[in-house]
């Protein structure tokens, strides 16, 4: 009797403890309605209410105004100039970007810590100096250029100045991307595929390649999208001539200079559908490659 008398005055706290044990922790952030509520805010007020804005803006021109604002052969040849320069500068970069976060992942030399911060400095670097710094080295009397221009070679003020322009500044983007997935990828699956006899070229394209691909896709599209908003870089080597070295964003300041506020506007939105667009092409392509891979979308 005693026995069962402790027993239950044993068990009656573990009963009184059981529905605070089963309550649910709290989390440190607040819960998902709330956080919600602040993203579409956020995002709201960063990214949606301007480009509304930019888009009623537009709405005032009617659509002779409008077509006559955007389908100038002045904006045409800035449209070729600017996507253009920036699908080279970023097919450049993802060959480029790869085989540095390559060479910076499987292999150590000296100095290798100082490569690797070197691939940060576009991200450092204001894009005015970096512009002024390779049209010193590209013009005619620059350190390269004054090589160069005898044989018929001119960088500075010319289309090509403005790829090399965007390469600078957009070979991080493909870099830091890559880097991470080719630290994470499996070696073994390189050494299995080396003992069944595959060379190197296919040890590549068949067992590192795949897995990169979503990573260097993506590292494709944010240098696309960088190269094709740029302008502090790209204003000083252009040489910003018409018809010729002009990029679009330089035609939407001159618009804007010129109180043609809808204009400038009219052809900002171009730009914004084409690169929404693009996005929306590589983004697609990224999920098609996953699930080819068989890995979640």
């Amino acid at each position: 009797m005693v026995a069962a008398v402790m027993t239950g005055a044993a068990a009656a706290p573990e009963a009184a403890q059981a529905p605070a044990t089963r309550r649910r922790p709290r989390r440190v952030l607040p819960g998902f309605g709330l956080t919600l509520g602040y993203t579409l805010f956020y995002l709201s007020v960063v990214v949606l209410i301007p480009l509304i804005a930019l888009l009623l803006k537009s709405f005032t021109l009617s659509w002779p105004q409008f077509w006559e604002a955007v389908a100038a052969p002045r904006v045409l040849a800035a449209y070729r100039l600017t996507f253009g320069a920036s699908l080279i500068a970023a097919c450049v970069n993802a060959v480029f970007g790869l085989l540095i976060a390559w060479v910076l992942v499987r292999y150590s030399f000296p100095g290798k810590k100082i490569v690797d911060a070197l691939v940060d400095l576009p991200f450092a670097l204001p894009t005015a100096v970096a512009g002024i710094s390779l049209t010193a080295l590209l013009a005619g009397n620059g350190w390269v250029g004054q090589y160069l221009e005898p044989l018929g070679i001119q960088l500075a003020f010319q289309p090509g100045g403005v790829v090399i322009a965007l390469i600078f500044i957009g070979l991080p983007f493909v870099v830091r991307t890559v880097q991470p997935v080719l630290q994470d990828s499996e070696r073994e699956l390189e050494e299995a595929a080396t003992s069944l006899g595959a060379t190197r070229w296919q040890i590549f394209t068949r067992v590192i390649l795949p897995g990169i691909t979503p990573a260097l896709l993506t590292g494709f599209a944010m240098a696309f999208a960088r190269a094709i908003g740029e302008y502090g870089s790209v204003i000083f080597i252009a040489g910003n001539v018409p018809m010729v070295s002009e990029i679009t964003p330089l035609i939407i300041i001159g618009k804007l200079e010129q109180y043609d506020v809808a204009g400038a506007t009219a052809v900002a939105v171009v730009m914004l559908a084409i690169s929404f667009v693009m996005l929306l092409v590589i983004n697609a392509l990224q999920a098609w490659q996953r699930r080819h891979a068989g890995m979640p979308a």
